[in-house]
């Protein structure tokens, strides 16, 4: 992807006045593109209708938990741009994890799943939640399974997804929730219309302002990429921006070697990082075990966030605006030099252009 040049701005509104703004279409179906998103990756097969349905049905369904109370929409509420507007996600039961809740939203975009990048792609995250104790709380794939297979209206709808098959299988879960999630995309959203459609009035003056700085002084664009011709808002890499580590202290590297021989012995990435907060701080380096990766975590998309609070990988930060002041400070400090100062007015401004990376409501559930 291609970082933006400010000047693009300045030229948009010219640009709106010669070329009227055309649809998208993508390169891997022909069908018109949410506008500000790239085609679909070339991986993905056309979205199989019965494989949606079945893992939208999965997907709301709370019987699917210890309880029965607690479905993946209990965390990823489509109100909330698929989070929860909690901290730190709840799991059955009141259970509490270490991680706040990502959206889904573009989910389908992201080359790693998970704030440490533990899984690779939808299918492999799919069923993890549904089998962790801090989570829906099932004992085992036997239960999941068992309960899938014992319902009629299951049976016949994994049939209609999977006809070449005989029996549900963990795969065939992962496979029709994956197929659902890919579905949950938001763009069209005023920053889209007014730099990729060029709308010169889509967005606001202040938010207009607020871009400049976005690409310009601030270097947010560093990590939150705005390509060419569609913008995903983040580099998909990780990066150690909270200091998080400084907090954990002299711990950390009693934490590491500790946690390296129980990563030899087999134990689970995902049981350790939800219930062990220390363990959770160490970031990317539970997966890795890089050094270089000790309190490193995904850089998350911006799209819709101001819909997506609180912030960060722990919840830490309440609001939009804290969060801008928390990334001004560290993303400087990380390089040894003085916090980037600015001003009430272009802190606002800065905030205003992030709220128009909101897409329209009836664009942040699915295609």
């Amino acid at each position: 992807m291609f970082k933006i040049h400010p000047a693009r701005q300045r030229v948009a509104g010219l640009i709106s006045a010669i070329f009227p703004a055309a649809p998208v279409c993508s390169e891997t179906t022909g069908e018109p593109a949410t506008l500000g998103l790239p085609a679909a990756p070339s991986a993905d097969a056309p979205a199989n209708p019965a494989q949606v349905a079945l893992g939208s049905k999965l997907f709301f369904d709370a019987r699917l938990s210890r309880s029965g109370n607690t479905s993946c929409a209990s965390c990823h509420q489509p109100h909330r741009a698929f989070t929860d507007g909690l901290p730190v996600a709840q799991g059955d039961g009141g259970a509490t994890g270490t991680r706040n809740t990502p959206t889904l939203l573009n989910a389908a975009y992201n080359t790693t799943q998970f704030w440490d990048g533990r899984r690779a792609d939808l299918e492999s995250q799919a069923v993890d939640p549904l089998l962790n104790p801090r989570e829906h709380g099932l004992p085992d794939l036997s239960a999941l399974l068992g309960l899938l297979r014992r319902d009629r209206e299951y049976v016949i709808a994994f049939q209609r997804a999977f006809p070449d098959s005989e029996h549900i299988s963990e795969r065939h879960v992962a496979l029709a929730l994956a197929s659902y999630e890919r579905t949950l995309k938001a763009g069209n959203a005023p920053f889209d219309r007014y730099y990729f459609g060029q709308q010169h009035n889509a967005m606001t003056a202040s938010a207009q302002r607020g871009l400049v700085l976005f690409t310009g002084r601030t270097g947010c664009t560093s990590c939150h990429l705005i390509g060419s011709d569609s913008a995903l808002f983040t580099d998909q890499l990780f990066h150690t921006v909270s200091g998080n580590v400084r907090a954990l202290g002299s711990k950390a590297a009693t934490l590491s070697k500790s946690w390296l021989t129980r990563k030899t012995a087999g134990e689970s990435f995902a049981q350790a990082v939800l219930s062990e907060p220390e363990i959770a701080e160490l970031g990317r380096f539970v997966v890795s075990g890089d050094p270089r990766d000790l309190g490193a975590f995904r850089t998350p998309s911006l799209r819709n966030v101001a819909r997506t609070a609180p912030y960060m990988h722990d919840g830490s930060v309440a609001t939009l605006e804290q969060a801008i002041e928390m990334e001004l400070y560290y993303r400087n400090s990380r390089s040894g030099q003085p916090p980037l100062v600015l001003t009430m007015q272009e802190k606002t401004d800065l905030a205003e252009f992030l709220r128009a990376l909101n897409s329209p409501d009836e664009d942040v559930r699915s295609d």
